[in-house]
């Protein structure tokens, strides 16, 4: 089905999460129909050299020369009616900066936060030809282990920011009979602690076939004022309450292989930011619907 085969895509590339971002929204446009789902597996590598500061960009991450950051993500939908979807999510990270002396290395890793996520929809009309979709979503994560993001420069590769978040996103999304699609999405982010909240956004345009779907995204980011920026008067070496804000590009591509199993590729970028790396990553999933 076309919608089982777009979520198990859009599923497969939740993993680039460096610190205190996600790759690639959990919400797509696509409703899984009620008693279906898909089960995700997936893998992500991505890594940087360079940071965007203020108010001009780093040449080498403070402490550390290089940050790689890998994750294995495990990712579930399920179609409660045809109306309302729930999706789990539960990403393993591992998050490693290499010193400038040469192969001194320093590592954390551990499973991060478990993301609850129920998806409505709300309204659809025809235009057209075509057929608009009007969603909306409630989102809550929350750390799942005892990972340590402390006081200190060297913390810049903490998995996470351990606060809890509580998520509202409006979704909109235009199909068209051809299997064109767009997208668009936007809300705001509550955080715990000193974690600033943030605006987020999302647009999106593709292709859903039956035996391929493929699409190009754009991911927005714009935290509070009331977080601090690296290195700049107010930081006190505490990075969960720096201001996080970010314009991410990335692709994907996704093909089945069989009955109920299929394989997606994707790769990301961020092409500007605050107190973000200026990283690039890659992923593969193997997804199974049901």
């Amino acid at each position: 089905m076309k919608h089982a085969y777009t979520l198990a895509l859009l599923s497969s590339l939740l993993g680039l999460a460096a610190g205190r971002t996600q790759a690639q929204s959990l919400v797509s446009g696509f409703m899984m129909g009620k008693g279906h789902g898909t089960a995700v597996i997936s893998g992500t590598v991505e890594g940087y050299r360079k940071v965007f500061l203020v108010p001009a960009n780093a040449e080498e991450v403070p402490i550390f020369k290089e940050i790689r950051v890998s994750s294995l993500n495990l990712y579930s939908t399920y179609g409660v009616t045809d109306q309302i979807d729930l999706v789990v999510s539960v990403p393993y990270i591992r998050s490693e900066g290499q010193f400038n002396a040469v192969g001194f290395t320093k590592s954390r890793a551990d499973l991060q936060d478990i993301t609850g996520l129920l998806k409505f929809k709300s309204y659809s009309t025809q235009v057209g030809n075509s057929i608009l979709d009007l969603l909306g979503v409630v989102s809550v994560s929350t750390p799942l282990s005892n990972y340590k993001n402390e006081q200190g420069l060297d913390y810049i590769i903490a998995i996470g920011n351990r606060a809890t978040k509580l998520s509202t996103v409006g979704v909109a999304h235009l199909k068209t009979t051809s299997g064109v699609f767009l997208t668009g999405q936007a809300g705001y982010s509550y955080r715990t602690g000193p974690v600033p909240d943030a605006f987020i956004a999302e647009t999106k345009v593709g292709y859903a076939g039956r035996k391929i779907y493929a699409d190009a995204y754009a991911s927005f980011q714009e935290s509070s004022s009331s977080g601090t920026d690296i290195l700049r008067p107010g930081f006190n070496d505490f990075f969960p309450a720096t201001r996080v804000d970010y314009v991410r590009l990335g692709a994907s591509v996704f093909r089945p292989l069989a009955k109920g199993i299929g394989l997606s590729l994707g790769a990301t970028s961020y092409v500007s930011g605050r107190n973000v790396g200026k990283s690039t990553g890659y992923s593969a999933g193997i997804t199974y619907n049901f």
